[in-house]
């Protein structure tokens, strides 16, 4: 599991630091005009940020597993940050607080 929070920390970093956007599905498919409506930048701290965030819970589950000899606690704090992750990932990024405004 922690090879799984090294791989969060390590995409949030290409795409923010990185900007690597391409890794961001859906983006990388856009037609130019489409990419400049978006702030790609608040987007990838989003990711950044959320990545982050996944990993931490992952790793403290880890360590708290570790502590307490239960690896049942590795698995819920995994899964905890995937079922809040990944939606607050999706809906945060596909908001309309990242889309440019058109003049």
């Amino acid at each position: 599991m922690i090879g799984v929070a090294i791989l969060f920390i390590v995409l949030g970093i290409l795409i923010k630091y990185g900007k690597m956007y391409w890794l961001i599905a859906g983006y990388n498919t856009m037609p130019k005009e489409d990419k400049e409506k978006y702030n790609i930048e608040g987007i990838a701290n989003v990711f950044r940020n959320v990545m982050f965030g996944m990993a931490l819970i992952i790793i403290i589950g880890y360590f708290i597993a570790k502590l307490t000899e239960n690896p049942d606690i590795q698995n819920y704090a995994f899964w905890t940050s995937m079922i809040f992750g990944i939606p607050y990932l999706l809906i945060e990024s596909n908001s309309k607080k990242y889309r440019k405004k058109q003049k």
